[in-house]
């Protein structure tokens, strides 16, 4: 365990040990903190990405640090996090501290300056998040939020809306996934026994249509109609 300690210095084995201990702690660590922690950067989540990152490279990169120090400062940033978290269940003054509510950036197809000043973005920004949209005029949006994780939310007016099966009362299948039968050459025989085919069946059409062997298939689906799409390696 010296490599747990700080050192005048390190063997090649010993920064791989706490190179590994780290890794897994870090690990460990995200995993308390939850999805969230990493799918969303809101203001919490930013402060604890940046913080966990700075603290565990210095030992990763500093033979005289030992790793003590920043795992119990890790699993203390972790603490806060999570009571963090807590109050902004419980405590609306702390929510709508560190997750305001959206702001709104256009409203029945205005812009409101006032409110991108407020958001500290330009015109310019506003256009091309709306570009990726696919909204070319803002006269068909009746709003556009900017919330609180940096992204925008834009609603058209019901004119300008595509139309949905339901507005054209075409009545939809139901929503079934592809089931996966072979992925990277291998089959998966647990899928393949919720469907009625055998492996046999499933070879001789690999086979037959695409001229090819298992191992061949990078992957093969089969959807409720029985219709089997294959993809080979190229």
């Amino acid at each position: 365990m010296d490599f747990f300690h700080g050192q005048e210095s390190l063997t090649g084995i010993q920064w791989i040990l706490r190179a590994i201990v780290a890794f897994f702690f870090l690990l460990f660590a995200t995993k308390i903190l939850g999805q969230r922690s990493i799918s969303q950067l809101r203001l919490l989540d930013f402060a604890m990405a940046i913080s966990l990152g700075n603290i565990i490279a210095h030992p990763l990169s500093d033979e005289r640090l030992g790793m003590k120090g920043s795992m119990i400062t890790m699993s203390v940033l972790v603490i806060l996090y999570t009571v963090g978290v807590l109050f902004t269940l419980k405590w609306s003054l702390f929510q709508n501290f560190l997750d305001p509510p959206p702001i709104p950036l256009i409203k029945n197809g205005q812009i409101i300056s006032a409110n991108l000043r407020k958001a500290r973005i330009t015109v310019d920004y506003l256009l091309s998040e709306l570009r990726k949209e696919k909204i070319e005029d803002v006269q068909k949006i009746a709003l556009v939020l900017w919330e609180p994780d940096g992204t925008i939310s834009s609603f058209l007016y019901p004119q300008h809306q595509t139309p949905t099966r339901a507005d054209l009362k075409i009545v939809p299948e139901p929503f079934s996934l592809p089931s996966v039968l072979i992925k990277e050459g291998k089959i998966d025989y647990r899928q393949l026994s919720k469907t009625k085919f055998t492996e046999d069946w499933l070879k001789n059409q690999i086979t037959s249509i695409y001229n090819g062997e298992i191992r061949d298939v990078l992957l093969a689906t089969i959807d409720q109609h029985d219709n089997l799409q294959v993809f080979l390696y190229k």
